[in-house]
């Protein structure tokens, strides 16, 4: 098959997240399979408007919003040139179906926005975003099929009036990495991007009212980057450890030797860092929110109340019994290895791409 995805990020994008590796991790499988995959996505500083990237041909035009124009208009332009169009929604979507003539549309959207507008945007867009923009533009997709990752994100869709809804597997691949023993102090790790929607100061805050009662020694590492990072920094307390970006293979140790991933996400589409955890042996202690109830579950870990006293009360709890018997890792944490994923997704473009043109990879 021809395949266009339209995605405002690629994976060379500063912003890049699990839905970058969703999209790429099918898209370099899909070429390898004999298929043709193109992505349209916004520009990136310092690289280049065409790209070849393991077989995938990326486009890049538009900045952050211009993307949104720029996409519509090779939407235009491509009429007939592809089988099937993948419209990746991040929050705003492309509205692709009414933009590529009778070119079969079927959109991944990973997550609903809903709580996380009141943590990513001033209070006025907030509001317009979640009571205006998103009840009007997710309803735009009502007769477009949609794929979606989580049982949480399907439910979400469905309250949109969403109804041609294909549920698909998560992925996870562990890199190869040098795994160490268990920490000899306790040791709760987060893992992500800090910002707002995350909740980083949420487990700050826990761990901070359950260190004492921890043991000696405990202590809270915080892995990733983003606007809060320097904050995090700054008021960073005794047991914090801010260790910021780390590469995959570091990421993967640290989370491998911790005994406990604590998760405080608003809302997500699954939760990929608690499935890579629990692939190493590390379970999730997390809040019960839409995509990490799926994952933690999935994952056996431990969900807990939207508070930090909740969190702190299940870290008391856990970690010593994490310690004691730190459990197995769990192939791909629950979720799936890619080649299952790819495999589901395209499955799904096969059903609704031009019939004509479908050929089953060998």
């Amino acid at each position: 098959m021809r395949i266009l995805i339209c995605n405002w990020k690629d994976l060379a994008h500063p912003a890049a997240g699990g839905a970058e590796v969703y999209s790429h991790q099918c898209a370099r499988r899909w070429v390898r399979w004999g298929h043709q995959v193109t992505q349209v996505s916004a520009s990136v500083p310092g690289r280049p408007p065409f790209e070849l990237h393991d077989g995938v041909r990326l486009i890049r035009q538009g900045g952050r919003l211009g993307v949104y124009q720029a996409v519509r208009r090779y939407l235009g332009a491509s009429a007939g040139r592809f089988d099937v169009v993948v419209d990746a929604v991040n929050t705003r979507p492309f509205f692709a179906h009414h933009h590529v003539g009778d070119t079969p549309v079927v959109a991944l959207i990973h997550q609903t926005a809903q709580e996380v507008w009141a943590h990513e945007t001033p209070a006025p867009v907030a509001l317009v975003g979640r009571y205006l923009l998103e009840p009007r533009w997710l309803p735009a997709y009502a007769d477009v099929p949609v794929m979606t990752v989580s049982p949480s994100s399907l439910e979400s869709l469905a309250r949109f009036g969403l109804t041609r809804l294909h549920l698909v597997p998560e992925g996870v691949e562990v890199p190869a990495f040098a795994r160490p023993p268990k920490a000899d102090v306790p040791t709760v790790v987060f893992c992500g991007r800090m910002v707002s929607m995350k909740r980083p100061g949420d487990a700050v805050e826990a761990f901070r009212l359950a260190r004492a009662r921890l043991g000696p020694g405990a202590r809270l590492q915080l892995v990733g980057t983003g606007p809060l990072l320097r904050q995090l920094q700054a008021e960073a307390s005794d047991g914090v450890e801010v260790l910021g970006w780390l590469s995959e293979a570091d990421k993967f140790a640290v989370l491998a030797g911790a005994h406990a991933l604590v998760a405080t996400s608003v809302r997500e589409g699954w939760g990929l860092v608690v499935s890579e955890a629990a692939a190493v042996g590390t379970p999730a202690i997390a809040y019960d929110v839409p995509g990490l109830r799926d994952s933690v579950r999935a994952g056996g870990g431990v969900l807990v109340p939207e508070r930090p006293v909740a969190l702190a009360e299940a870290l008391v709890r856990w970690v010593p019994q994490f310690r004691a018997q730190p459990p197995a890792p769990l192939p791909h944490g629950g979720a799936e290895d890619w080649d299952t994923v790819a495999e589901a997704v395209l499955a799904v473009l096969e059903q609704h791409a031009r019939p004509r043109t479908v050929r089953r990879a060998a």
